[in-house]
């Protein structure tokens, strides 16, 4: 399983920030030394093109050459920088090629160590989220499949970062070829939430049973509702935010519960042969090393079910692209 990395590019914030930027060098670390067998990769930069997929010009271009208002960078919650753009611009390229490792060479699975910025909407930034990872890779994943098989490609995003993926359902509003769900908390930011294609609210202190039981109630529901159209391709917000340590959560999940978690959704996704492109989303634990080890453990079940094999992902990717899956 191939695991794509930005963490080189790190943002000059002011002291006493509250955003973790140290998060993604540890992770990568721990996974070196405890996942030998995921493939730790750069990741690319995400062209202004393949950003405009998911975004208006005027915001690209406002974010790459520097032009973001006072209220804009607020919004964002990072001062502008190159730093900051060169990040963004990776944070997307990682999850497009973990989508395209998962899809189009027949891997079944791979991740962003970052990503899950799904607060950012088509013309704007907002809560730490400058470019929207996911809503880029998945537009860039069907134009890349159609001109090559002909068809559409169908896209699951399944969110399950403690924040509502605001950014992600504004840009899919009108799309019937993305579904979008969303588990989270009812009284967290964003305080206005856009609707989805299925948003369930969590109450404060939800804990590992309440949480797991709503989770099959809502997995169930979309895959009823795809039924007739089902996806090739899922995008997994595995946020690390739910637990009961992070300080901006406010839901209660244990670290059983939050691999439980991980467990059900790759191991539907795997059962159903579609494709995944798992990015870590939010994490904001009072200890570092908490979140870090969290989002090892989603790495490690991702591994896991890598392992056992993705059925029909190579098949499919070989139909389509003339390849054999093979490494």
């Amino acid at each position: 399983m191939r695991a794509f990395h930005s963490d080189h590019f790190v943002l000059p914030l002011p002291a006493g920030h509250r955003f973790p930027m140290g998060k993604y060098a540890r992770l990568r670390e721990r996974v070196r030394e405890a996942l030998p067998a995921v493939r730790l990769c750069e990741a690319p930069a995400a062209s202004d093109g393949e950003l405009a997929l998911a975004h208006t010009p005027r915001y690209v271009t406002a974010v790459t050459e520097g032009l973001l208002s006072a209220a804009e960078q607020r919004e964002i919650g990072f001062p502008w920088s190159e730093r900051m753009v060169e990040r963004a611009r990776r944070s997307v390229g990682a999850t497009i090629a973990a989508a395209r490792s998962a899809l189009v060479d027949g891997e079944g699975i791979a991740a962003n160590l970052a990503g899950g910025t799904h607060h950012a909407a088509a013309d704007k930034g907002s809560g730490f989220c400058v470019f929207n990872d996911v809503a880029v890779a998945a537009r860039l994943m069907q134009a890349e499949w159609h001109r090559r098989e002909r068809r559409l490609l169908r896209v699951v995003v399944i969110d399950l970062d403690v924040h509502q993926g605001n950014g992600t359902a504004a840009i899919f509003r009108d799309d019937p070829t993305v579904f979008t769900l969303s588990l989270h908390g009812a009284r967290n930011f964003p305080f206005r939430k856009e609707p989805g294609d299925l948003d369930v609210e969590l109450p404060d202190g939800c804990g590992d049973t309440d949480y797991l039981a709503a989770l099959d109630r809502a997995l169930h529901e979309a895959w009823a509702r795809q039924s007739d159209a089902p996806p090739g391709l899922a995008f997994y917000l595995a946020g690390a935010d739910p637990h009961e340590g992070d300080r901006l959560g406010r839901l209660k999940l244990s670290a059983a519960g939050l691999a439980e978690r991980d467990r059900r959704v790759l191991g539907a996704l795997r059962a159903r042969g579609i494709p995944v492109a798992v990015s870590m989303a939010g994490g904001y634990g009072r200890e570092l090393e908490v979140t870090v080890a969290l989002q090892l453990a989603t790495l490690a079940q991702a591994q896991h079910q890598h392992a056992a094999g993705w059925p029909g992902a190579g098949r499919q990717a070989a139909a389509a692209f003339g390849r054999t899956g093979e490494q």
